[in-house]
């Protein structure tokens, strides 16, 4: 029982890295990405669909990023999508080929980026925390149902600490090294 609680609390753990890694994959640094593009879906033929399948994302050079579409049509869907998307960038198209390049962010734009980023890591690790408490309150039902001992509700407990401190220094990690991305010019 005790090693289910730990592997749920630790499961649930990872996908909270998982959901940090993602949103902040979403906060542009001043390079391209293709994954800073994952999220916006287009208009293809009466459905909303993810860029990725109507074309291939890539990287032309540092500050640009290349999207090859399959049907010549989409053109200015994409571009569409790419300029309504909370990115603000400016697409230009050159048959079915759209270039979308990375403006170079100003040194105020860092800061609040990183305020952003900052918040993001500490709703995870509220997240992680909340992990814990609930994987704490199952030790505590199981020990009052006299399903474990007094002693093994209190190592469960370490266990869950020592687990949680261990994924709040991976959000910490995480959250430094965006940062340091972030702030490189």
């Amino acid at each position: 029982m005790l090693n289910e609680i730990q592997k749920d609390a630790q499961v649930r753990m990872d996908k909270t890295i998982e959901s940090l890694k993602n949103e902040l994959a979403k906060v542009r640094t001043g390079r391209a990405h293709p994954s800073i593009l994952d999220h916006i879906s287009v208009d293809s033929y009466g459905s909303r669909v993810p860029l990725n399948q109507v074309g291939n994302v890539g990287i032309e050079d540092a500050r640009t990023l290349t999207i090859t579409l399959w049907d010549g049509s989409m053109v200015s869907a994409v571009e569409k999508a790419i300029m309504s998307s909370d990115l603000g960038l400016n697409p230009n198209s050159a048959g079915t080929v759209i270039r979308v390049p990375m403006p170079a962010l100003t040194e105020e734009r860092r800061k609040d980026l990183v305020k952003v980023v900052r918040a993001a890591a500490e709703d995870s690790r509220i997240a992680i925390r909340n992990v814990r408490r609930d994987a704490n309150t199952s030790l505590k039902t199981l020990q009052k149902d006299k399903d474990i001992s007094e002693d093994d509700e209190r190592r469960g407990a370490d266990q869950v600490q020592k687990i949680t401190d261990q994924f709040i220094k991976t959000v910490d990690q995480v959250l430094a090294d965006k940062e340091k991305d972030l702030m490189a010019i």
